[in-house]
Formats: C-alpha cells, sequence, structure tokens
C-alpha cells in the first residue's frame, strides 16, 4: 500500500492575548484522526475548564445565589409583561377585525332605522262587518308608562335580569347560561339580552350560526348607543313574537285574553312573558296546560328577582287568573285563508295594512255553517262520513259562503277549495250539454241497456235498466249507460272541453268513464261551472275580494272590474238544461230538496265505492254545491248525494231564500222563458208554454216504468212524459 505523504501541522499563534499557549492548546482527544480505510469519526468535544477540577460540586456564596434568584423572577415576571401586551394586543386587532368584517355584511348603521311592523290584513263581509284579520297580526302599539308594571317586569325577569345595567350585552348572563348548559348536557338556557333579541326581531333571521350571532352583538351595543333603556324595552314589547300570527304585547293581550294588554292580570302578564321561549309551543289557544306551567315559572323568577313579593307570586299560582278567549274555530277563518292567497294575484305583495271588502253575506255564512256541522253531527256515524264542504255563490260568481271543513280549529285544510275529488253523476250536465249542443233535445230517445266497451261494463245504480228513455229521463234518473252512450256520441274530447268553457279548471281525463265523473275537481269549481246554468248562459267565475284598499288613506288598490261576462252556452241550450235539471228535484234522485215556492234545478253524484256524496243545486239566487266524504278518501256507509248532501243543501237553501221575493231560472216551466230566449227552436216571440209535451205539470206522478230487456227497441215519446217512476228504494241516492 502506498504511504500517504504526511505535511507537517502549523499551529496557531494568537498575538495580543494574555493567554498562554499551553491553555490554548487542544486536548490530543480533541483531534480529528482520519484513518486510511475507515470514515472518519467525530467524538464530542470536551467541556473546556478554566480551574482544576476538585473533589466535590462547587457552591456560590450565598449573596451571589439570592441575587441570581431575583434576576431570574425579575425576568420571568417581564416576558410575562411582554407575552401579556402581544397576545392582548392581537386579541384587540382580531376582535376589530371581526367586527370589520361582520359590519361590512350589514347595511350601513346610519341606514338603520325602525321597521315597520307587519301589515295587518282585515277582511270585511259584504255588509261591513269584520270576518277575520289575517296576516302577522300586530296590535296598535302601546306606551310603556300606560301598562302595569309587573307586565314588563315579567319579561326583565324571565328573559334578562340585568338588563338595566349592561350596554346590550351581558358577558355573565353568558357564562351563566354557558355553565347551565354544560350542566344539562344541552341548551336549556341562553344568553341573549332583551336588546340582542330586539334586534334580531327587527333585522335578522332566525338562522343560528356564529355570524348571525355576531351581527346580533354589534347591532345591539348600536341600538344600546342610540335609545334609551325604556325605549328599547318598548320597542320589544311592540315587536316580540307571541305565536299564532301575534307581534307585541297588545296583539298577543287581545288574542289569547281578549282584552287590552293594560288591563291583563298578573298572572296572564306571567303567561305572556312565558311565550316569548316558544311561542309556537307554548301558544295558550293550542297547549293551555303548556303555557299555565310556564307561567309559573315566570311568576317564580318575578319573585327571586325582588319584582313580585313571594306572597303574591304564590296567591297567583294557587289560583291563577286567565280569562281565556276560546280558539276561533268559526268557518269564516276558511274564507280568510282563501283571502288571504288570492290577494297576491290581484294586490301584489302585501307591505301594509289594508281592508279587504268581500261577498261574503256572514247571515248565510252562519247558515251554511250550521247547516253542515249540525246534520254531520247527526248522521256523520250512520253514513261513516267525516268532512263536508260547502260552497254557495250568486249565478253571477260572488260567494256568499264557504264551509272547507267541520271545525277549522282541528282542521285548516280548505276542502272547498283544495279537495279534488270524483264528481260521479254531478258531472253528467256536462255530457248532456254538450249532446244538446250537437243536436239532441231533451225529448231524444237513447237505450238503457248493458254496455261493453273493451271489457269495461257501467252499469246503473240499481243494477237495472229501463230500455227507450228520454234524455230527460236518463238525466233525472242518473241513468249511467245513457250518459255513457252520449259521451261516446259526441265525444270525450267534446265532453271536456265543455266543462272546461263552464268554469271546470282540473285536469280532465278524455277517456269513455269521464261521462261518469271520474276526473276529479274542487268543489269551487264544480260549483262555478253550474253558474251559467242559473244565470242565462254567461261565465260565473267564482270571486270574493271586491275591492282591497289601505287602512291609512283608504287608497283603492283593487276594484273587481264591472265589465259584462262573455257568453258561454246558447240561450236554447240552457233553457233545455234547466228544464232536464229541474225533474232532478221534482220526482228524480233529489226529491228531497225542495225550497217552498221557488223553482230549483241540480244534479246529483255519487263516485265509485260511495266514496264521495255530492249534490249541487241553483236558483235563480244562488248556486250552491255540498260534498261529503273523509279525507283519507275511505267509502262511506253507502253515503249518496240524494241522502245527506241534499239534507245540508235543502236546509240551507229555506235558510237562505227566506223572505225573498221567489224568481224562475231561465227556461223552466213554472218561469217560463225569457223573452230573448227561443224556446226549443221557436221564435222568442212565440207564447210561452211548457217546455216539451214530455213535462207534467208539477206534482204529477205517472206510473213507474219496468225495467226493459237489453234488445228493446227505442219508442216514440210521443205524449209520454216524464214518468214519476222514482221511488225511495229504487233512486234514494246519487
Amino acid at each position: 500500500m502506498r504511504q500517504r505523504k504526511r505535511s507537517g501541522r502549523k499551529e496557531p499563534i494568537f498575538s495580543g492575548f494574555a493567554t498562554s499557549l499551553s491553555e490554548l492548546r487542544l486536548n490530543p482527544l480533541d483531534r480529528i484522526t482520519i484513518a486510511d480505510d475507515k470514515p472518519a469519526r467525530r467524538t464530542p468535544p470536551r467541556k473546556k475548564t478554566t480551574a482544576p477540577r476538585s473533589d466535590g460540586p462547587r457552591k456560590p456564596p450565598p449573596g451571589d445565589r439570592k441575587g441570581r434568584a431575583k434576576k431570574r423572577t425579575r425576568g420571568s415576571f417581564s416576558r410575562l409583561l411582554y407575552w401579556s401586551a402581544v397576545l392582548t394586543l392581537w386579541s384587540v386587532i382580531a376582535v376589530v377585525g371581526v367586527l370589520i368584517y361582520i359590519g361590512a355584511h350589514l347595511p350601513p348603521i346610519q341606514s338603520l332605522e325602525i321597521p315597520k311592523r307587519p301589515p295587518t290584513i282585515q277582511i270585511i263581509a259584504a255588509d261591513g262587518s269584520v270576518l277575520a284579520t289575517r296576516g302577522e297580526m300586530a296590535g296598535s302599539n302601546v306606551v310603556l308608562k300606560d301598562l302595569p308594571s309587573y307586565l314588563p317586569n315579567a319579561f326583565i325577569a324571565i328573559e334578562d335580569r340585568r338588563f338595566y345595567s349592561h350596554y346590550g350585552v351581558d358577558p355573565l348572563g353568558i357564562l351563566r347560561a354557558a355553565v347551565a348548559n354544560v350542566l344539562h348536557r344541552g341548551v336549556s338556557q341562553g344568553g341573549s339580552t332583551l336588546t340582542q333579541q330586539l334586534a334580531k326581531n327587527l333585522f335578522l333571521t332566525q338562522e343560528r350560526t356564529l355570524e348571525r350571532k355576531l351581527q346580533e352583538v354589534e347591532l345591539a351595543l348600536w341600538l344600546e348607543r342610540k335609545h334609551t333603556k325604556a325605549q328599547i324595552l318598548e320597542l320589544y314589547l311592540n315587536r316580540v313574537y307571541f305565536g299564532s300570527g301575534a307581534y307585541g304585547v297588545e296583539a298577543a293581550a287581545q288574542k289569547y285574553f281578549g282584552k287590552p294588554a293594560k288591563n291583563v292580570t298578573l298572572a296572564e302578564a306571567a303567561m305572556l312573558a312565558g311565550l316569548v321561549k316558544s311561542p309556537s309551543r307554548l301558544a295558550p289557544d293550542r297547549n293551555p296546560e303548556g303555557a299555565e306551567a310556564r307561567a309559573k315559572i315566570v311568576l317564580a323568577a318575578m319573585a327571586d328577582a325582588h319584582l313580585i313579593t313571594g306572597q303574591q307570586a304564590r296567591a297567583v299560582t294557587a289560583k291563577p287568573s286567565y280569562a281565556m278567549k276560546p280558539a276561533s274555530a268559526g268557518t269564516a277563518n276558511y274564507v280568510a285563508d282563501w283571502v288571504g292567497e288570492v290577494l297576491d294575484d290581484l294586490v301584489g305583495q302585501v307591505d301594509q295594512n289594508i281592508i279587504v271588502e268581500t261577498t261574503i253575506d256572514p247571515k248565510l255564512q252562519s247558515a251554511a255553517e250550521a247547516a253542515l256541522i249540525d246534520e254531520l253531527a247527526a248522521k256523520s256515524i250512520k253514513f261513516n262520513v267525516s268532512q263536508g264542504a260547502l260552497v254557495a255563490m250568486t249565478p253571477d260568481g260572488a260567494i256568499r259562503a264557504m264551509v272547507g271543513g267541520r271545525n277549522y280549529a282541528d282542521s285548516q285544510f280548505n276542502r272547498a277549495t283544495m279537495a279534488k275529488r270524483q264528481p260521479g253523476s254531478a258531472f253528467k250536465p256536462f255530457v248532456y250539454l254538450a249532446a244538446i249542443e250537437a243536436g239532441l233535445t231533451p225529448e231524444t230517445i237513447r237505450q238503457d241497456a248493458p254496455l261493453d266497451i273493451k271489457g269495461w261494463r257501467p252499469e246503473n245504480y240499481t243494477h237495472e235498466y229501463f230500455g227507450a228513455v228520454t234524455l230527460t229521463q236518463a238525466l233525472a234518473m242518473s241513468l249511467n249507460t245513457v250518459a255513457v252512450r252520449l259521451g261516446l256520441e259526441v265525444g270525450a274530447g267534446k265532453v271536456v272541453r265543455t266543462a272546461h268553457r263552464l268554469g271546470i279548471t282540473s285536469k280532465l281525463e278524455p277517456n269513455a268513464s269521464i261521462a261518469l265523473g271520474t276526473s276529479e275537481v274542487t268543489p269551487l269549481e264544480l260549483v262555478g261551472a253550474f253558474g251559467p246554468f242559473a244565470n242565462g248562459g254567461y261565465a260565473a267565475g267564482p270571486h270574493v275580494v271586491e275591492r282591497v284598499r289601505t287602512a291609512g288613506n283608504n287608497k283603492l288598490l283593487y276594484a273587481r272590474g264591472k265589465e259584462a261576462p262573455g257568453r258561454v252556452i246558447d240561450p236554447r241550450a240552457v233553457a233545455m238544461m234547466n228544464t232536464m235539471m229541474e225533474q232532478t228535484l221534482i220526482s228524480g234522485t233529489a226529491r228531497k230538496a225542495e225550497i217552498p215556492g221557488w223553482t230549483a234545478a241540480g244534479k246529483t253524484g255519487t263516485s265509485q265505492d260511495f266514496r264521495d256524496a255530492w249534490f249541487i243545486g241553483y236558483t235563480a239566487r244562488l248556486v250552491t254545491g255540498v260534498w261529503l266524504g273523509n279525507d283519507d278518501n275511505t267509502p262511506t256507509r253507502k253515503a249518496t248525494g240524494g241522502s245527506l248532501p241534499v239534507e245540508v243543501w235543502s236546509r240551507f237553501m229555506r235558510a237562505a231564500h227566506q223572505g225573498v221575493r221567489p224568481e224562475s231560472i231561465p227556461g223552466t216551466q213554472r218561469g217560463g222563458f225569457p223573452p230573448e230566449v227561443a224556446q226549443f227552436g221557436q221564435p222568442a216571440d212565440a207564447p210561452v208554454r211548457a217546455a216539451s209535451p214530455t213535462v207534467p205539470t208539477v206534482g204529477r206522478s205517472p206510473p213507474l216504468p219496468q225495467p226493459a230487456r237489453a234488445d228493446a227497441r227505442p219508442e216514440p215519446a210521443n205524449g209520454l212524459g216524464l214518468d214519476g217512476w222514482l221511488n225511495d228504494r229504487l233512486f234514494g241516492g246519487r
């Protein structure tokens, strides 16, 4: 192996230092040696010592130890002060940054004003009386000094005891709420002050996010800076939500107790204050037990805060005085809800208090409510019928009464406007009208016999057939096979177009079964579609709103137009249809429907499996429809249109026509035809006579025709007359 050439090592010389070379020379162990065939390895440097090692540890003098301890203490305290200052500075910067960020997402503070209270919609009947109030109800603003002291104190005791000592945000309240929530392992208390709640109610949404909470804090501070405590408390009492659509203590006192806020008792004040926590769940008209239990908690809080004495709290708790106003169950609420739905189309978004003048007659509304509810109370179990609806309108479409259900308090679903049900035979007038318009007459003969349409075999209610019958007989008897034959003859599309022309708005399936009313409609649109029969052939769009005006300055926002409606049925067709449908009440399926002194017409209907029972009938004054059934669409106990619905209709219509001079519907035999109506093709100046030789005089009851064989031949109609063949056994329904 070749030997490496070695060079001599030169030690550095430090001139100018007093240290001796012997002290600066490295120890041999500190040198780095490199072997010929091994990697270099550094050895850790040895600790430099300046004095010879002694046998034991060196101890500084006592005085030196105390000095060093003081220096360390002073150093630690300085560092603590320094880092505290740094942390405080950065915390302030972070808080300011957050406030700036949150403020950037708010409207400019200068532009924030107390917004308008929610608008009130007052709904007025045709006679000027108040039917209902809708929208977010708000009573008039109350002044703090006019209220009993215990009313605002109740809110302070349960919501914000430190209200008068904080500046909008209460750190102690937040800490107390946090501790309580931790102990209860859930959210049992809130830390929001009254000012924060007011800020949220006035300007913010109800979402629970950190950003929204910080916005609430910033707005609370702004409110405290802008308003006095008394102003904030007064604003709060006039704006807070109390459930059931009531905003402010005045509206809540009127809603729940039927009295102004200044007259509420201590117990009632505690109940109102208790609602703020959960207004929907604790509303006294829905949960009186929960509201009363919460009121006791408020009373205890008031005593604990020394806002009332313990004796007062115990006395009120033992014998609370709540003048509870009964929950509104009046059926006029169905009308009010419907008005609220149509307002948007008439006047757009409501942003001010308005008064809505309607077409509702309060006396007729009460009569309709009594007729439906009383008849159901007496016979609902017998027929297994749980619900019903009634709509009454003038022949030109003005709604006079509407009942959307049995009890508004139990169910706010308006069956008159929203429930789509099969009309059954009540749909047949549109089929017969299409046939009349195609050239047929009430005397036209058609065959009542079994029918097979691709396997579908429609049958009559009694499963019997009468052979050759006139259209008048077939409609009065509600013969299904004749209706289906007519539908096929004129075409299902023609039937659908006829129904839509008269006012049906629901989708109708153009198939063979449409003649039997298998497509669903609402009671409101079915009644509206019968209107042209009662008014001589003109469109009769159902309507309830006459005028809308502002509550303050009576500015007119909407007024129903007075333009003449368009004609939808030829006068001669109207006369023929009215003649036929009059017989339904004289000797047909609706013989129980009777209004002394008045001519009336109409049609009964029963859907498949007795699920729906209908009667739509009309006079020259009113068109009224009644539907009965079950919300879950279960079958009734053979309730037919000619039974319970006719009884409800008759009771209401007799009350509605009492004391009113009788008039005739167009084209009926009692009153004849209007001068402009050509009588079954005769000139308009022809003498008034019976509509058809087949129509008997009132009260005549010819013998019942016998059921015919399916292959019976049609017989001529020469003087047959409308047979009085219907009896209770065969036609107690449909």
